[in-house]
């Protein structure tokens, strides 16, 4: 996967080449991402649903993500980037059944990384069931569901801990459910301008819809 060849960017977002993986992450190459977020509605309540990020990921194991997500490849486009869902998840979409929510250029460093993404995002409205899920073990080891307000709330510091209802894969491969709660440091941190665009788009698209309702 480090050798993957991807597109890589400049600070003011101009094409500049393509690079390894490994060389993008070290020297902090602007590169682009596909980003898709999951959404559905139990028993009258709008919900987000997120991943569990692999104990096998080399970085942010464990922590709860972006439902599904990857790197476009250098020759991919944007819409090949829906392949993600399909990997990771085991469910089958295709692309005109996305809210587009935009495009979100954020930095963020770690140890290991210098990450600077232009990330595609889009909205995936759902009504699978978590039977439907099929995941990739290597990438994600189970799937929660959070109500979008307690999600909100949680990442504009009105509350410290969301409740969470999930599965995750047991070695047998079958899947455990469960109901937990879940505080700011089990996420994979994502910088403020990333969840401020993207959950304000998702609310907006709630909105727009209980409006039409």
């Amino acid at each position: 996967m480090e050798t993957e060849i991807l597109k890589i960017f400049d600070k003011h977002q101009n094409y500049i080449g393509t690079a390894p993986r490994a060389e993008v992450h070290r020297l902090g190459y602007w590169h682009e991402v596909f980003h898709c977020w999951f959404i559905g509605n139990q028993d009258g309540v709008d919900h987000i649903y997120l991943q569990i990020r692999s104990h096998r990921k080399k970085d942010y194991p464990n922590l709860l993500d972006i439902t599904a997500a990857g790197h476009l490849l250098a020759d991919e486009t944007v819409r090949d980037g829906i392949r993600e869902v399909k990997e990771e998840l085991g469910i089958n979409i295709v692309m005109e059944e996305l809210i587009p929510l935009g495009i979100v250029s954020y930095s963020a460093m770690s140890e290991n990384l210098i990450d600077n993404e232009i990330a595609h995002v889009f909205l995936y409205e759902t009504d699978h069931s978590f039977d439907a899920f099929s995941l990739q073990k290597e990438e994600v080891s189970g799937i929660v569901r959070i109500p979008f307000s307690s999600f909100f709330e949680l990442w504009s510091g009105a509350i410290d801990f969301v409740p969470a209802a999930g599965f995750r894969i047991q070695r047998d491969g079958s899947k455990m459910k469960f109901f937990d709660h879940f505080s700011k440091n089990q996420f994979v941190q994502h910088v403020p301008a990333y969840f401020e665009k993207v959950l304000g788009g998702i609310q907006n698209y709630l909105e727009r819809k209980r409006q039409g309702e």
